[in-house]
């Protein structure tokens, strides 16, 4: 990740933290917040919560926004992070493009949520939260891999209309297969359109 932002032109990596004890030293402590100006916090810190860590942190520097990368977006975690003070939440499945956009979006001051995340609370919003989202147990972008096959693109279409090599495609592909405990393609294709699921256009 670290490698990731630094690539990004105009955003500098100035530090980094491999535990919530480094975290704490290393940005919770006085005059050592001035040089940045987005904070990217890892929930599975392994020593400690990163939600308290953001917490303490907006306590700390309410000037320094937090984006939040997890493998986790259950609505529970979501809420506890935007609960403890973060200006967004994204998945650490997410697309270079998309992480590039929520970091410059939270250095604007704007909230931004991982795209299933803010569908489901808009649903909440609507009073829709009762209709399903199909799949839950694949993450965003692998339901929308799933969709792509379902409409009957090959891996190869699937990398152009995502912007992914190919191998990261078929890598989607061998996930969506084993969390749905299909056979092969052709059975993926048969459940995505029971599921109603197709693609954004």
């Amino acid at each position: 990740m670290a490698a990731l932002l630094d690539s990004l032109e105009g955003v500098t990596v100035v530090a980094q933290a491999a535990s919530a004890a480094e975290a704490r030293t290393t940005l919770v402590a006085p005059g050592d917040l001035d040089v940045v100006d987005v904070v990217v916090m890892d929930l599975d810190l392994g020593d400690g919560s990163g939600v308290e860590l953001t917490r303490d942190l907006v306590r700390s520097r309410p000037d320094v926004p937090v984006l939040v990368m997890t493998m986790h977006e259950d609505d529970d975690s979501v809420a506890a992070c935007l609960r403890a003070g973060a200006h967004g939440f994204l998945v650490k499945s997410a697309s270079p493009h998309e992480v590039e956009r929520a970091v410059r979006a939270v250095a604007n001051g704007e909230l931004i949520l991982a795209p299933g995340v803010a569908a489901r609370a808009v649903a909440n919003v609507l009073g829709a939260s009762r209709v399903p989202v199909p799949f839950p147990q694949l993450t965003d972008r692998e339901r929308e891999v799933l969709a792509l096959v379902a409409a009957g693109l090959d891996n190869t279409a699937i990398s152009r209309r995502l912007s992914l090599s190919t191998k990261t495609v078929r890598n989607y592909v061998a996930g969506v297969l084993a969390k749905l405990s299909l056979r092969d393609r052709a059975a993926a294709i048969v459940r995505a359109r029971e599921e109603g699921l197709v693609p954004d256009r």
